[in-house]
């Protein structure tokens, strides 16, 4: 064979060649930006414009935050310190802290009692969101609230205890009362058993020695960043399971359930939130018998919840909607009583569906708490308006203490949001 020929023999490997690494602008944060930021002419032009927003913002705030003084008693004090400079004023929260998480009339020497109280509640929530932790932390779940009542309002712990004893009557009267009766017989019998043990847990209250009783705190006196906590943390608790059973009243088949259910609904989602709480501090006292002393805070908690549940309940009864009709029959099938089915086989996929849309709902009520103002409650806002820029040391002090409001309120409403995606991947069933 000539040479020239051999060399027109392809050439045939007998060993893979090592893969060659791919283009810099196919990885990494090249790839990102290109694929995000630079994607066409609009989005790069829409880039480079939000570039220069930002650093526009950022080199006014930056200089403001690190320039500022955390020194001084007044606003005087704050303009000898900082000499023209621009930085920020937050000695005042420095000063005004304590105003600004618990009102200005909560006494100082009890502050630690809704500290504590907070701090429980990282004991007492984790078991109800986290479903992987041992069912028997339920149990702390179960005492917070009545040792938070205690805690932070005072007074004899007699009332707490009767309370919970008569959440645990009414609960096992309505066991034992819809076993031999039906529903409705069982859940009357559970409303007198609780209407019992309550009031003699009131009379017990009015009997007991002073070493049961730990200071008192009137309602009023309550105020800051704590009144937004205990309004959120409660009308949202509450609202839940009460849009639940409009939700299904509105569902329906009986007629008279189901137009209460939809006449309240309508009615309350038509009307404005600071109506209702108009409402609770104003006309509400006219129809209460003469001398009858009906708590602010219990008020405002019922007519937010019952604005609130209105909407959980459009929620939940969208996602009830959104199950094929099969779900209802494969309970039917299974011989399910309606509890048995909405209990295990619908509200479950129902309550998927709506996660994001109740999520939604509860970080727009904690927000809305701030309209506690306009009826003279000192919640953060009201404290803000109201006795720290009304003072004279602090005239002129505005974006650092709203600041400090918009950080507190981030950081709770940002925490439901990041639950709440957490929670959908748990949930996700479909094919991944």
């Amino acid at each position: 064979m000539s040479d020239a020929h051999a060399h027109s023999v392809a050439f045939v490997r007998d060993s893979e060649i090592p893969p060659a690494p791919p283009p810099a602008a196919e990885t990494g944060v090249v790839k990102w930006m290109r694929e995000n930021l630079f994607s066409g002419v609009v989005n790069t032009i829409m880039t480079v414009i939000g570039v220069f927003i930002i650093f526009y913002l950022l080199s006014g705030l930056i200089p403001w935050i690190v320039n500022g003084t955390w020194e001084g008693a007044s606003i005087r004090d704050c303009r000898e310190v900082l000499q023209g400079n621009g930085g920020g004023c937050f000695a005042v929260l420095r000063e005004r802290w304590a105003q600004l998480l618990f009102g200005f009339q909560y006494p100082s020497e009890l502050y630690w009692r809704p500290t504590l109280a907070f701090a429980l509640l990282f004991l007492a929530v984790p078991p109800v969101l986290f479903f992987k932790l041992p069912r028997w932390m339920l149990v702390f779940t179960a005492l917070y609230p009545f040792v938070a009542f205690w805690l932070i309002w005072g007074g004899t712990a007699i009332t707490p205890i009767f309370l919970l004893l008569a959440f645990v009557a009414a609960f096992f009267a309505f066991k034992e009362g819809e076993k031999r009766f039906g529903f409705v017989a069982g859940l009357a019998i559970g409303l007198v058993a609780f209407a019992i043990v309550a009031f003699i847990g009131d009379f017990v209250a009015s009997e007991e020695p002073g070493w049961l009783r730990i200071t008192s705190v009137p309602s009023r006196e309550m105020g800051g960043f704590m009144l937004n906590m205990i309004l959120g943390l409660v009308c949202v608790s509450l609202s839940i399971p009460i849009g639940i059973v409009l939700a299904l009243g509105r569902q329906s088949r009986l007629p008279i359930v189901k137009g209460f259910c939809v006449v309240f609904i309508e009615f309350v989602r038509g009307v404005p939130l600071i109506t209702l709480l108009f409402v609770a501090n104003v006309v509400l006292a006219y129809f209460l018998p003469p001398g009858t002393n009906f708590d602010l805070i219990v008020r405002v908690i019922i007519m937010i919840t019952m604005f609130s549940s209105a909407y959980i309940a459009e929620v939940i009864r969208g996602g009830l909607a959104a199950l094929p009709k099969g779900q209802y029959e494969a309970a039917d099938s299974l011989g399910l009583d309606y509890p048995q089915a909405m209990r295990l086989i619908i509200l479950p996929q129902a309550l998927k569906i709506s996660i994001p849309g109740i999520v939604n709902v509860a970080v727009g009520l904690f927000k809305d708490t701030t309209l506690v103002s306009v009826i003279s409650m000192f919640d953060l806002v009201g404290m803000i308006r109201g006795p720290i820029l009304s003072s004279t040391a602090w005239v002129g002090v505005y974006w650092e203490l709203w600041a400090a409001a918009c950080v507190l309120f981030f950081v709770v409403c940002y925490g439901i949001s990041q639950y709440s995606q957490w929670l959908e991947r748990q949930l996700r069933t479909d094919h991944r």
